[in-house]
């Protein structure tokens, strides 16, 4: 899949691209990444990419004509039969999701639009946008943090990017999990600063320890986010043993370990 980026700020992009796990994604190219800045296509001795915005106010709106450019240079970079979708993020837009991240993993990719200053100028957005997305209620000073979360987040699920094939499985919203939280971790030592980890998972009992990390996914998604342990249930995700851990959860009033 491909994700050409337009940003004012492509050296952002930087550490994303070379650090970490999810580096394999982009130099494997399975998840192939371009940066295209639309100063490049601005005209004038200063390449101006904005201006003041119509009716007064704070700040500047990026202007439509050098976007409307590096967009057509996109579309005929990519030749694509059929047109990408280009995705602004935006206050407006649906907050992503591992649904929706699972989506795009599974797509051939897009135009993400990072916005900068007060906004984009709506005719442009009018024009051309296809999708909008959020990372939630607050506000970035451009779209290029959103950018990078929504490629981390689809080059993590690419088959060869983690080192183990199964780990995003149990990742929390996972539907291998009922879109649960994901239980709590714990490693070597087994004692540390006077603390044990828990003795399910010590015990090498395959099938106490999966009813363990079950149990304390269930009591950290209704201690945390409850509405996903309603929505697992309005899906038909809870057996029965789940039901009666929840029971016996509501009535202690505390999480069992």
């Amino acid at each position: 899949m491909r994700f050409d980026i337009i940003t004012l700020f492509p050296e952002l992009f930087a550490p994303l691209l070379s650090s970490g796990v999810t580096r394999r994604a982009y130099e494997s190219r399975s998840v192939d990444v371009r940066l295209w800045n639309p100063r490049d296509h601005a005209e004038g001795n200063y390449r101006r990419v904005d201006d003041r915005p119509f009716g007064g106010g704070p700040g500047m709106v990026m202007l439509a004509e050098p976007l409307e450019k590096c967009l057509q240079a996109i579309r005929a970079d990519r030749a694509e039969s059929e047109l990408a979708p280009l995705v602004l993020f935006s206050p407006i837009g649906q907050k992503l999701n591992h649904a929706a991240v699972q989506g795009w993993s599974e797509s051939q990719g897009a135009v993400l639009l990072c916005g900068r200053y007060e906004g984009v100028d709506q005719r442009f957005i009018d024009r051309h946008v296809t999708a909008q997305i959020s990372l939630g209620d607050f506000v970035l000073s451009g779209g290029e943090i959103a950018a990078m979360a929504l490629l981390d987040a689809v080059a993590r699920l690419q088959p060869g990017v983690l080192n183990d094939e199964g780990s995003h499985q149990l990742d929390s919203f996972n539907p291998a999990l009922d879109g649960l939280l994901d239980s709590p971790h714990y490693t070597r030592p087994e004692v540390w600063q006077g603390q044990a980890a828990p003795e399910a998972l010590l015990s090498g009992h395959h099938a106490k320890i999966e009813r363990w990390r079950r149990e304390q996914s269930l009591a950290l998604s209704v201690r945390h986010r409850p509405e996903l342990v309603a929505q697992a249930r309005f899906a038909g995700g809870l057996s029965k043993e789940d039901e009666a851990f929840l029971i016996r959860l509501t009535a202690s009033g505390t999480s069992e370990n």
